[in-house]
This record gives structure tokens, C-alpha cells and sequence, in this order.
């Protein structure tokens, strides 16, 4: 099985680099995976000590990011290197002051693992969540080098639960101690003998609930809502407009402010948003010199600000789960204590499954489904109010975890 997977490997670089061509996206990892090594012997000599964290894309780099920063500061003569798989991760945060070193994590292949490993001589290792890659991961296991994995979720139809998910299933034994979101993540683990594993939760509530205590205003979302009912559209694809834009138009003379922050912040697709809008519209790149109390709708046509604005919303939409790319972070929201909807392709996220549970969240099939549940929510305070109370309640009650994890490790 590793034979045939480190062929599928090098077959599907060959196939990446020649797809690349015609894909921005893909083009922007290839180029980045062949600085990744140069990048390093810049950047790490051979007597530095050295902290490797690796994040598939920039979910699990938030995700994983109160960890961070606390090992950080609690050893500031480490260095620092952050890998992301995702150009999604390593674009966003390619600067950030966290790491000494961003990368692109390399192809998973024994002799990119070695040269890779030889580099950072990492003292310890934190993956975030998943990105399991095996050839990577029994190496520093044949190193025997320090590595965890936190965050963790799994579930029964991954390939390490199946009777030919051996070589996959080996590589998790790399990691000296996993710290899972749930029970059923602990119990599958130890399905397969894996029992050095602890339920520690979701590192992500520590970090929404730090966004409490940042300073959260931001004076051109101020000028914008002008003390009206705001409402935020927040991470959506096309499929999630589909669900609300014309309830947008069919309200456009009413005293409500709409924010939308697409997912994709491409001119085009900003472009085909504006396009079925006919309403009074502003985005954050064209708003120079406007009263923005004019407008009705925001799009937040950059990155950055999403965590903020939530906290000016009333009712918030998160993105994501009304297709298939995967919900979006709803405790972002949740935090600030308003009620939140989602799309129907909710179940692989455990967080919005509690809060659907305790009708903090409420799931939307299509758009009249969408205009009845946010109209009841507009009309009724009290409503608001209430399923917002659930939702910071719960984010209140599943901190900590960042405590129990540094408890753990000892460098």
C-alpha cells in the first residue's frame, strides 16, 4: 500500500503541474511548493530550536492559532514555521507576524518528508484538526520527534476506520497524543488501539471568545449601519445567495442594513452579486469618498474584518453549508450572542449540529424557507434575544481548551 500510494503521489504532482496551467489557484500551490525548501534554509539555521504547526488551510490556522500564540509566548527563543497545504491558508496569513517562516507543506513523498525534516529539526510538531499525510508523518515517527494533534475530528467512514486504511492508519501512531472535539472522535481512535487521546473540545471557542476582548469597531461599517437593524451575510458561494438575495431585494426600502462578505472576493464574482441586486449597493473597494449611510447593502469585498462586523449584526448568515464546500465558522457569530442561520449541509460540524439542538442555530432549506425564519426573527426581539443567549451561553461553556493542551506539552 505505501508502494502504490507513493506513486499515486508523484502521479498526481505530474497532474497538478499540468492542470496549474489553466487553474490560478493550483498555480499559486505549485509555485509555492517549490520555494518551500529554499524558504527554509534562508530561514532556519542549524542551531535553532524550532516549533513546526501545520494547517491544511486558514480554517484550521485560526483554528489552532490561541495554541500558537500561547507556545509562543511561553517560548519566545523558538522559531516558528507554519505549513499550510491550501493556497487558501498560506496567502492569507503568508505574513503573519506568529511564524518566522510560512511554507507550503510539500508533496507527501519519503524523500520530501526526509529533506523537509532535516530543515526544520522541529522540537515540537502540532497538526491542526486533519491533514493527515502518511509518508510525512511516519517519518517524524522514525525520528521519534515530539508531534500532536489537536482539534481532532473523526468519523466512521474514513479511510482509517476500513479494513484496507492500514498504511493510513499507521501514520496516526506519529502522534504521541491526540486531543479530540468529541467522544465519538475518542471512541473511533480507540477502535484501532490508538488510546494515548483526550476529549479537550474545539481550540476555536478559545479564540472566538478572545475576539471579546479586542477592540472590535470599525468606523466604516459604523458610518454604513447608521443605527439600523444590521444583518450579516458572512463566508457565502453562489449557492448561499441563491437563498437570500431576494429577500435583500424584496426588502430593499425598509429600514435594514445588509453586509455581505462573499467567500470569494474575485471582482467577478462581487460583480455577479451586484448584478442580481437592485438595491442601493456599496462595496469596501469603491467607497472612498460616499456617504455610506446611503447605502443599504455592504459587500465586504476584502478579508480581514468578517470577525468584526459580526459583532454590529443582529442576525447573522453563515456560508457554506447551502452546497457542498463545508460550513463556515458559525462561533464567530455565536460569540457575540445573535441567532445565526445556515444552510442544510450542516452534519459533518459538530458545533452546529449542539446549537441547531438547542435552537440557537436554525438550518434553511431554500429561500422561502429562508425569508419565513429571518422574517419572524426581524419582527420579534424577544425571539432574537432568546436564540442568541444560546448561542453565547455555549461558546461560553466549551472554553478552556487551549488550557488543557498546554498542560500537555513539555518541550
Amino acid at each position: 500500500m505505501n508502494i502504490l500510494y507513493s506513486i499515486g503521489i508523484q502521479l498526481a504532482s505530474l497532474f497538478i503541474k499540468a492542470i496549474a496551467l489553466f487553474n490560478p489557484k493550483l498555480k499559486q500551490g505549485v509555485f509555492g511548493r517549490s520555494q518551500t525548501f529554499e524558504s527554509l534554509k534562508k530561514n532556519i539555521k542549524n542551531n535553532d530550536k524550532t516549533f513546526w504547526f501545520h494547517c491544511a488551510s486558514l480554517g484550521e490556522y485560526e483554528q489552532g492559532l490561541p495554541v500558537f500564540e500561547a507556545l509562543k509566548t511561553e517560548y519566545p527563543n523558538h522559531k516558528v514555521v507554519l505549513s499550510f497545504f491550501s493556497p487558501s491558508g498560506y496567502e492569507v496569513r503568508k505574513n503573519t507576524q506568529l511564524a518566522d517562516v510560512v511554507v507550503y507543506l510539500p508533496l507527501d513523498t519519503k524523500v520530501n518528508a526526509k529533506r523537509f525534516l532535516d530543515l526544520v529539526h522541529p522540537d515540537y510538531i502540532i497538526f491542526v484538526k486533519y491533514d493527515i499525510w502518511p509518508n510525512i508523518l511516519l517519518e517524524v515517527k522514525k525520528r521519534d520527534l515530539k508531534a500532536i494533534l489537536i482539534s481532532a475530528v473523526f468519523r466512521k467512514d474514513q479511510r482509517f476506520f476500513k479494513w484496507y486504511g492500514g498504511f493510513m492508519r499507521s501514520s496516526l501512531f506519529a502522534f504521541e497524543h491526540i486531543f479530540t472535539q468529541n467522544e465519538s472522535s475518542k471512541s473511533l481512535l480507540e477502535s484501532i488501539n490508538y488510546n494515548a487521546v483526550s476529549v479537550s473540545g474545539d481550540t476555536r471557542f478559545d479564540r472566538v471568545s478572545n475576539q471579546l476582548k479586542a477592540d472590535n469597531r470599525i468606523d466604516f461599517i459604523e458610518e454604513f449601519i447608521d443605527d439600523e437593524l444590521c444583518i450579516v451575510f458572512g463566508s457565502t458561494w453562489p449557492e448561499d445567495d441563491a437563498l437570500f438575495l431576494d429577500f435583500i431585494n424584496s426588502n430593499s426600502d425598509k429600514d435594514y442594513k445588509f453586509i455581505i462578505a462573499p467567500h470569494n472576493v474575485n471582482s467577478k464574482y462581487i460583480s455577479a452579486i451586484i448584478a442580481q441586486l437592485n438595491s442601493n449597493v456599496v462595496t469596501f473597494s469603491d467607497k472612498t469618498g460616499k456617504d455610506l449611510s446611503k447605502f443599504n447593502v455592504f459587500i465586504l469585498d476584502t478579508i480581514g474584518y468578517l470577525s468584526k462586523v459580526y459583532s454590529y449584526a443582529e442576525i447573522a448568515y453563515v456560508g457554506g453549508a447551502a452546497g457542498k464546500t463545508g460550513l463556515h465558522n458559525v462561533l464567530e457569530p455565536a460569540v457575540f450572542g445573535i441567532p445565526i442561520l445556515i444552510g442544510k449541509n450542516y452534519d459533518k460540524f459538530p458545533e452546529a449540529k449542539a446549537l441547531i439542538q438547542l435552537n440557537g442555530i436554525t438550518s434553511i432549506i431554500n429561500s422561502v424557507d429562508f425569508n419565513r425564519e429571518i422574517t419572524e426573527l426581524l419582527h420579534n426581539a424577544e425571539l432574537r434575544h432568546k436564540q442568541g443567549n444560546i448561542n453565547r451561553k455555549y461558546v461560553e461553556s466549551q472554553k478552556g481548551v487551549v488550557i488543557q493542551i498546554l498542560n500537555y506539552i513539555r518541550i
